[in-house]
């Protein structure tokens, strides 16, 4: 099961950008066509774009198709969390923004999911209706509602197919879905079995492995049942209930040995490392950077790019992970436009809590989620170029789912 993914310049977005006829959208218009690269019919920019327009979160997105008739979501996609959500019955949901609202009365398959149900994890008392919350990571951001049931459209090459699937109806969001990212939802891709990747493997309906392809103009791919290919790198993933991987050296023109642990999180927009490793990378990278430094937050180190600067001067980056597979960086870097002067800054923010790569450090590459042999696999890849995938055939039993959103608390 296949989706496209949006980022800022796909139509879908664009009622997201900045006012028409300022500054910042001719901007963003002309770093488009900068990107386009004489393809045709692409309309998204690269993942890193020199332009932040706070309204998205610089997230990827999809739009999913929900209930009986079906109503459709764009939903930025997180590996970092599990629940499925979209705003529903609002009494808190972003206000700046055209939403789709979902309506349990207005669909005619959906149903409640009660307090007895295997996937409620609230305590409540028998055919109520189950409540949620979850936390993220991010300051005070937060959804809550009642828990739901109804049909999540979904397609093969020769088939439509629809898919029952629980989720979260949205009805109070706060911190960043207010006005940051995620405004019309979140779909949370990760390993507990309330996940829509659980869900679609559960019913039999793909085998429990997905795969994402971030390319560098922005534009990606999502596939359910995508295992990769014989030819990717892979790493085990650590014994804990999200991606978690081992990373044993970081090179920035020189090794650095410095075995950590690290989450792999679409949801985060940049790269979250805490000390020594965080401090070791970067001034291992600002020892070999030969612009002038001029900082700007969040960014610790960022650079003024002269007018003729050329990418080969800007440190290399790879990462080695658990089995000495390596995973070159391509986008260590975002570039901030002003009037005057371009600035390209080190995408890596100093954390206090968790290691966590985010999906600038994805970009280039075809990243699959392998749940059934519990390794994460990535492959160098052309978003736009259909490669041999492995794909489990499974017989279906269905009956006819700067800003880090990772979960930290689901009750």
């Amino acid at each position: 099961f296949t989706f496209k993914m949006h980022h800022r310049f796909s139509e879908p977005v664009k009622n997201w950008w900045p006012v028409k006829g300022s500054f910042e959208y001719y901007a963003v218009l002309a770093h488009r066509d900068r990107l386009l690269r004489g393809r045709q019919l692409i309309s998204f920019s690269d993942g890193n774009s020199t332009f932040r327009i706070s309204s998205l979160g610089f997230l990827h997105y999809t739009t999913v198709q929900l209930g009986t008739p079906g109503v459709k979501f764009m939903v930025a996609l997180d590996t970092g969390s599990d629940l499925f959500w979209v705003p529903c019955d609002c009494n808190k949901c972003a206000p700046d923004f055209e939403l789709s609202i979902y309506d349990p009365k207005g669909s005619s398959t959906s149903k409640k999911v009660t307090c007895n149900s295997s996937l409620c994890r609230n305590q409540c008392l028998g055919t109520s209706n189950c409540p949620y919350m979850v936390s993220y990571m991010s300051a005070q951001t937060s959804t809550s509602g009642v828990l739901v049931e109804d049909v999540l459209h979904l397609t093969t090459e020769d088939e439509l197919v629809k898919a029952y699937v629980t989720f979260g109806c949205g009805q109070v969001q706060s911190g960043s879905f207010l006005d940051v990212a995620a405004p019309n939802g979140l779909f949370g891709l990760g390993m507990e079995k309330i996940s829509v990747p659980s869900i679609l493997s559960q019913e039999g309906l793909t085998a429990d492995s997905f795969s994402m392809c971030f390319g560098h103009d922005g534009i990606g791919r999502i596939s359910f049942g995508d295992k990769g290919s014989p030819d990717q790198e892979e790493t085990p993933f650590n014994l804990n209930p999200t991606y978690n991987i081992t990373i044993t050296q970081i090179r920035v023109g020189t090794t650095i040995d410095d075995d950590f642990t690290a989450l792999f999180d679409s949801g985060t927009s940049f790269t979250y490392l805490v000390d020594p490793t965080y401090s070791n990378l970067s001034e291992n990278f600002h020892s070999q950077a030969q612009d002038r430094r001029d900082s700007r937050i969040p960014f610790e180190y960022c650079y003024d790019m002269s007018p003729d600067a050329n990418a080969s001067l800007i440190p290399s980056m790879s990462l080695t992970m658990k089995g000495e597979s390596q995973f070159p960086v391509y986008d260590p870097i975002i570039v901030i436009s002003t009037q005057s002067k371009l600035v390209y800054c080190l995408a890596v923010v100093k954390s206090t809590e968790l290691n966590i790569i985010g999906q600038n450090f994805m970009t280039g590459y075809r990243v699959v989620f392998d749940r059934e042999r519990f390794v994460l696999g990535w492959k160098k890849f052309d978003c736009y170029d259909i490669d041999e995938t492995s794909a489990s055939v499974v017989e279906s039993h269905a009956a006819p789912p700067a800003f880090a959103v990772g979960i930290r608390n689901y009750s």
